[in-house]
């Protein structure tokens, strides 16, 4: 079995981030994001994966190689000239995903992340047999979003709705799919929309069903969503694989660190902390709320909060970094500083207070 991982452009919700390294490559709970995905899609039977690229695809595939073997899965790239949308990307891959005419395939945005029930999602795609499944989850909200209605007793996809002004339903595209190939003679090789374009025509049709997902989910393509994320995949972790977090007096809720980090004595860490491999936590710090990645120094008494620290970032000793801030690779934070809310291009060194939301070039 075949997918597609519509990786998309340049990432800039997640900049400072990106400016680094491309979105998918970005480690969320220490992993790349892109090697959930691929895991997960591992664990179903699925033998080749293809990445729907048009930003860096030569970084993608050097770094993917070295994980095609450990993984068992053949990982290759499909470059678009322009943005295609999430269909073009199809259409441009329709080679590939023909060489194996009579077998469904999964397409995957790649900005989510969620449980991946994707072995009960291949049994409802039998059940129902008809050319498309496509996964929802359920928002509290959904005013904000596009509206999937469908048939509850069925799963038949009845029509979309784009933000509802009045309550149609609740449940919204969780961004996960399942394709025949019959599909693929519907989407030109142009700029095209699943959502808007291809998904409408084959509900008007019946042949489009939705599965419900149950547990978490989240688009972590935005720091904010991103900690969110954290939280939900945190929480995952201690419901179903409680070995995974740290443990001890110094940790409060759940707290992911790396074996090869370095907590210092009268640390507080938690809830939902996320510490990266080689991190050095000194005497005395606090982390509630944030990720710290590769390699990243916290001096003592210093307190992040709430935020995303990159790679190889140094705080300074009784700084306080708080409130969504996103710190790029190898930012230098002073002692006794205040940062609010601020997003550091890489390689800065930052030597005074920004006390409100702000991005630091």
């Amino acid at each position: 079995m075949k997918a597609v991982i519509l990786v998309g452009g340049f990432g800039t919700r997640m900049r400072p981030l990106t400016l680094s390294k491309p979105k998918p490559l970005v480690e969320f709970a220490n992993k790349p994001m892109i090697l959930h995905q691929i895991e997960a899609l591992k664990a179903v039977g699925v033998n080749e994966v293809i990445l729907a690229i048009n930003y860096q695809p030569q970084v993608m595939l050097s770094f993917l190689e070295e994980h095609e073997l450990k993984l068992g899965v053949k990982i290759t790239c499909s470059q678009e000239i322009e943005a295609l949308g999430t269909a073009g990307p199809l259409a441009l891959a329709r080679e590939k995903l023909l060489e194996e005419p009579d077998k469904p395939f999964f397409v995957l945005n790649s900005d989510i992340t969620c449980e991946y029930p994707l072995k009960e999602m291949i049994e409802f795609h039998k059940t129902h047999g008809e050319e498309a499944s496509i996964m929802v989850t359920q928002v509290d909200e959904p005013s904000k979003y596009g509206v999937v209605v469908l048939d509850e007793d069925t799963g038949r996809v009845k029509k979309f709705v784009e933000k509802p002004t009045v309550f149609v339903g609740n449940k919204i595209n969780a961004g996960i799919y399942i394709l025949n190939t019959t599909i693929l003679n519907q989407i030109p090789l142009q700029p095209t929309s699943l959502e808007r374009d291809i998904f409408p025509l084959i509900a008007n049709e019946g042949k489009l069903h939705a599965m419900v997902l149950r547990g978490f989910w989240m688009d972590i393509g935005h720091p904010k969503d991103y900690l969110t994320g954290v939280t939900l995949y945190l929480d995952h972790l201690w419901r179903n694989f409680p070995s995974a977090l740290a443990k001890g007096p110094n940790i409060i809720g759940n707290v992911l660190i790396d074996k090869t980090a370095e907590i210092g004595e009268g640390c507080l860490l938690g809830p939902d902390v996320v510490v990266g491999p080689d991190c050095v936590l000194q005497s005395g710090v606090r982390l509630s709320r944030c990720t710290l990645m590769k390699g990243v120094r916290v001096n003592s008494s210093a307190h992040v909060s709430g935020s995303i620290i990159g790679w190889h970032c140094t705080i300074g000793q009784s700084a306080q970094v708080t409130s969504i801030a996103v710190l790029g690779e190898d930012v230098h934070v002073s002692d006794t500083l205040y940062l609010n809310g601020v997003a550091v291009l890489p390689h800065k060194e930052i030597r005074s207070h920004y006390t409100k939301p702000e991005i630091v070039m």
